[in-house]
């Protein structure tokens, strides 16, 4: 008889909790003004660096329309800047400005502390406190992995 864990059932069990987790967190309100849209156009210009309208709604798997609007609300709140494409005068591309990483780095802070405050007040014991921890880099390879 095997005793190791079978991988499917594995990725089905991670697949469902941490999807509960992941919209569980998205739902609870954190303030900062960011809609969905809003913030996954911040993060992926704060990751992948200065990218054009069409890029980044290519990456998001959205209309060019609906990023060219989000893209606007996001320059009127000064969160984003319009550049001149150092390889393509004739296009622009868009970076974070220094507004636009506070918000970001503020709407992360707030889900943390949303975590945080989920693992405190007796709701873990410090065993399985340990045990979530000792996950966190499990979770990372996989990421990478995929």
């Amino acid at each position: 008889m095997d005793d190791h864990p079978d991988p499917d059932a594995v990725a089905a069990g991670l697949m469902a909790s941490i999807s509960v987790l992941v919209r569980r967190v998205r739902q609870v309100p954190t303030g900062g003004g960011l809609t969905m849209p809003e913030r996954t156009a911040l993060s992926c210009l704060d990751r992948s660096g200065p990218a054009t309208s069409s890029a980044l709604a290519r990456e998001v798997q959205i209309t060019a329309q609906a990023m060219g609007a989000t893209l606007s609300a996001l320059r009127a709140r000064g969160l984003v800047e319009r550049h001149p494409d150092p390889d393509d005068g004739r296009r622009v591309v868009l970076t974070v400005t220094e507004a636009g990483s506070q918000a970001l780095a503020n709407k992360r802070n707030a889900r943390t502390e949303l975590l945080a405050q989920a693992l405190t007040g007796g709701a873990f014991t410090p065993t399985e406190l340990e045990q979530l921890s000792s996950m966190t880099p499990l979770l990372e390879r996989l990421a990478r992995n995929i």
